[in-house]
């Protein structure tokens, strides 16, 4: 299936039925007074969130939900029927925003989470709800109220404790295939990653991580260069992020200080929360180097670069070097889940 990360939907929330002006006419009964029932209520929408789902492919082409209106209230005291309740079923994860507004009506990070998205009108009043000492024969009823009605985005942000970036072809497809089940496409040219791969990494009995793997991002992206920039807000609701690093390109010519430079800059002007997110650096492809070259070569990259936070030097290819750094991720995460702070339910604040 095509992964649909983005939607623009409207949401029609049906009309309240009018209330009744009649009055009760029987043999033998003069003054029957007035019997108008009240109309139904309109149907709402709703939106909830399925963790059966991993797509926002199912409103790519059907982009208009109209709920139905309520009916009509009848004599005889009757009430007209409400209508029924839209409900739509989103992946956990997603964001909906008020198109004209941009008010964010919804962020359903929890499976089973419920929001309203446009509330059906309420029905009219009869004239039976006019009826008083003075006015014995009100002929009085209101119309029904219409529904809500909004122009909505949908915007699916994936959920991941970990999260993959650095530059194309640097090797993240190899690595999470290394720790996880997950099977992304493999290949040796840059942007052989199209879409977001979410895999699960089990270090133990009961004790897992998702980490997820988005297109490379190369310098611009925050304005559009790329393919990254697309995908960037998948990484906004991660706890830590991995900076996977090519410590043996073919071109001599590449700068590996430079391009963590350049992606750090990057995610700053995509998110200023995203760059302050714990980033780790992964010196990548070491099985291209003697292991003593290998470390060298990330010991000079980490002095040039001033980088304080942990760092490793694996190769994805064999598994190598790979073991150290999901338990240091593990351990990393279960700490923060015991201080009190979301491991990927909500995204950090600025």
């Amino acid at each position: 299936m095509k992964f649909f990360d983005e939607a623009r939907i409207e949401v029609l929330a049906g009309k309240g039925g009018d209330g009744s002006a009649s009055f009760r006419r029987e043999k033998f009964v003069p003054r029957g007074g007035p019997d108008g029932g009240d109309g139904g209520r309109g149907g709402s929408i709703y939106v909830v969130a399925d963790a059966n789902l991993n797509t926002l492919i199912d409103y790519r082409y059907t982009r208009i939900f109209r709920a139905k209106p309520g009916e009509n209230g009848r004599g005889r005291d009757q009430n007209g029927r409400g209508a029924e309740d839209i409900i739509l079923r989103v992946p956990v994860g997603t964001v909906i925003r008020d198109q004209e507004s941009g008010e964010t009506l919804a962020d359903l990070s929890r499976d089973g989470e419920r929001a309203l998205l446009a509330k059906g009108g309420r029905g009219g009043l009869g004239n039976l709800n006019f009826k008083s000492s003075v006015n014995r024969a009100p002929r009085q009823f209101t119309r029904g109220e219409p529904g809500e009605a909004r122009n909505l985005e949908l915007e699916l942000r994936v959920l991941a404790d970990v999260g993959l970036l650095g530059m194309p072809n640097a090797g993240k497809s190899t690595l999470i295939r290394a720790v996880s089940s997950a099977r992304p496409k493999v290949a040796d040219y840059p942007f052989t990653t199209l879409q977001p791969n979410l895999g699960v990494v089990r270090v133990d009995v009961n004790r897992s991580f998702v980490m997820a793997d988005i297109p490379g991002l190369i310098e611009g992206a925050a304005e559009g260069a790329g393919l990254g920039h697309q995908f960037l807000r998948h990484l906004q609701r991660t706890s830590l992020l991995l900076h996977l690093v090519d410590m043996a390109p073919f071109d001599d010519s590449v700068d590996p200080a430079a391009e963590v430079k350049a992606i750090a800059s990057e995610l700053k002007k995509y998110d200023a929360g995203l760059a302050k997110k714990p980033r780790w650096l992964v010196f990548n492809k070491a099985d291209l180097l003697e292991p003593d070259e290998a470390k060298k070569r990330a010991q000079a990259l980490v002095k040039k670069l001033r980088w304080k936070q942990p760092w490793f030097v694996v190769a994805g290819i064999n598994g190598e070097g790979t073991r150290e750094l999901v338990f240091a991720i593990m351990e990393f995460l279960e700490s923060r889940r015991a201080s009190g702070k979301p491991a990927a339910a909500e995204p950090d604040a600025a």
